[in-house]
Order: structure tokens, then C-alpha cells, then sequence
């Protein structure tokens, strides 16, 4: 049962406007989502762009110097782009502080040889181009997993239901989770459930969804999901740190990820971008504190997921024919 303080609607500046006879117009208390994640918590934490070993000391270090909790880390460039050794190496270090790791699949039709992702219309987008690609996405998956690999990023429709189905099937551990993409995120209710039932365990959603939109989304679906507080700029540089407390109130179970805006891509990466990486690694857990001390400003900061808690509980799922 959550907390009734912790569904409460909170507004930056509120109490000073109020008595300035500017207040905001009264939230709905019907608004908040009723969901929590399985074992208690509204919110977690996850730190994206985490590019290899080196990139993970630093956030690691960083997160310590600050005291900014952290549920998960994710990379954006590919289980392709590390090494055994350092795939081990992040599994062992994020085990060791009992942190999800999750990696990204595959080939993506961003990087193929296929033309019309470079249309003004974006074409295919990011989805995996053919059974090669799709094998590509299975390939790293099993290879991730071999060596420790817990949660898995998914952009790709096909690819979610056959890594799901491999997992349903004991071709994949029972406990790998499968996280939508925030580069193929759902903007409805409706795409948000078929996700859901695809066998996705988290789903990111862009981050310029308004907060009608996320009641919306948690009126039909309970599945955690992921949004970039801060998001990079080729997902629009959105910042919402000010909102961060109604955004949990509307869409709990909810993974506040700390983008960085005005940073260059970074992905794939590779030595070339070290500087770049280790900078802007560091500086993710400082947004990450910034927008938990605002939370704390608003009375909005308990009700966190305890920390090593990963998984989403129980979730609607297609029905797998034999």
C-alpha cells in the first residue's frame, strides 16, 4: 500500500505563490497512478550512456562522492562494441553494488547500409533490417547473457517478442529483463500496452509526453517505465527537472534516467571519445543529484525503490503458440 503523502500533488514555488495570491489551479488527486514497483517504491534511478569499464568506475565514483542512488546503468552503443573482458568486468563491478547493467542489442537500421534512415522521414528507423540483423540482436543477447548480463535494450518490435519468447523458452535466463529504447519509445496508451504484452519489463517514453498523457499510460499498463529528466539532444534536449515530483506522482513505477542536453553523441563508442565520455559520465550523477535535491526541496523524495530492486512484477504477456 503506497503512502498517501507520497501521491500527493506537489508544485516548485507553490507555497510562495499562494500567498502571493498567484496559485496554481488544483491538481486532481484521481491523476496519480496507483502503481508501485513490485516490493515497494514509486521511483527508481538509472544513469544511461555508461560506455564501458572505464565510463562505469567514474559514474561509480561520482555517484559515491555525491551519495546519488542508482537502481541501473545502461549503454547506448552495443554489446558488439566491448570485449568479453569488459562486459565481465562492468558485470562484476555493478554485481559488487548490487546495480542492473543493461546493454544494448544488435544492429540497428541507424548504422546499416540501408539509405532511408538518412530520409528526411527517418524510414525504418531503428528497428533490425532482416533476419540477419535481427540474428545479430539474438547473437549479442545469448553472448550478453552468457557472461552475466541481466537486462537487455531492445529498439526493435520483432526482436522484443523473440528475445521474450527465447526467454519464455529457457533459451535465456528466466530473470533477463527487456527494456524498450528510448529511440522507439510508445506516445500512447495503446502502443504502450502492445509493448507490454511484446514482452517488455521497462518501457521508455519520450520525454516531451505531458503528464495527461502519463495518467493516461498508467490508466491501461503498470509497466515501469523509463524517462529522461534531462534528455540528449538528439531526443529533443528536453529538461525537466522542476517537474520531477509530478512526474513520478503521474507515472510510478517510474525510472528517472539523467540525460545530459549540449553534450555531442557519443555513440558507438570507442577510445577515440574517451575524454568526452569520462566528462560527461561524471557530469549525469551530478544532474542525477540536482534533481534529487529538488526533490527533497518539494517533500517529494521517500518513497524510492530500495536499492538492488530490479525487477517489474508481474506484466500482461501475449500468448506464445507452440
Amino acid at each position: 500500500m503506497t503512502d498517501a503523502s507520497a501521491t500527493a500533488p506537489r508544485r516548485p514555488g507553490e507555497p510562495t505563490l499562494t500567498a502571493l495570491g498567484l496559485s496554481a489551479p488544483a491538481l486532481d488527486p484521481a491523476d496519480a497512478s496507483p502503481h508501485t514497483f513490485p516490493g515497494g517504491g514509486r521511483w527508481r534511478t538509472e544513469i544511461p550512456s555508461c560506455e564501458g569499464p572505464e565510463a562505469l568506475a567514474v559514474v561509480l565514483k561520482e555517484a559515491s562522492r555525491l551519495d546519488v542512488p542508482i537502481h541501473r546503468i545502461s549503454q547506448g552503443s552495443g554489446v558488439w562494441m566491448l570485449t568479453d573482458a569488459e562486459i565481465t568486468e562492468m558485470v562484476e563491478a555493478t554485481a559488487e553494488r548490487d546495480i542492473e547493467l543493461c546493454l544494448f542489442t544488435g544492429p540497428r537500421g541507424t548504422w546499416d547500409i540501408g539509405g532511408s534512415t538518412r530520409t528526411d522521414s527517418g524510414g525504418a528507423g531503428l528497428r533490425a533490417r532482416g533476419h540477419d540483423a535481427v540474428a545479430g540482436c539474438v547473437e549479442d543477447a545469448v553472448r550478453a547473457t552468457e557472461l552475466g548480463v541481466t537486462c537487455l535494450l531492445v529498439a526493435d518490435e520483432g526482436v522484443l517478442w523473440t528475445l521474450h519468447r527465447a526467454r519464455a523458452a529457457g533459451l535465456l535466463p528466466a530473470g533477463t529483463t527487456l527494456k524498450l529504447s528510448a529511440l522507439v519509445g510508445p506516445v500512447n496508451p495503446a502502443s504502450f500496452a502492445v509493448y507490454e504484452h511484446l514482452g517488455a519489463d521497462s518501457i521508455n517514453v519520450p520525454s516531451d509526453l505531458t503528464l495527461d498523457h502519463l495518467t493516461e499510460i498508467r490508466r491501461v499498463s503498470a509497466t515501469p517505465m523509463d524517462m529522461y529528466i534531462e534528455a540528449p539532444d538528439d531526443l529533443g534536449g528536453y529538461v525537466r527537472m522542476y517537474e520531477v515530483a509530478e512526474l513520478i506522482r503521474r507515472g510510478a513505477p517510474l525510472y528517472l534516467k539523467f540525460g545530459l542536453s549540449k553534450a555531442p553523441g557519443i555513440y558507438p563508442y570507442g577510445h577515440h571519445m574517451r575524454e568526452l565520455t569520462l566528462a560527461t559520465a561524471k557530469e549525469r550523477v551530478r544532474r542525477g543529484r540536482l534533481a534529487l535535491d529538488l526533490l527533497a526541496r518539494h517533500g517529494a523524495d521517500g518513497d524510492m525503490a530500495p536499492l538492488g530492486s530490479r525487477l517489474p512484477g508481474d506484466l500482461s504477456r501475449f500468448e506464445i503458440s507452440s
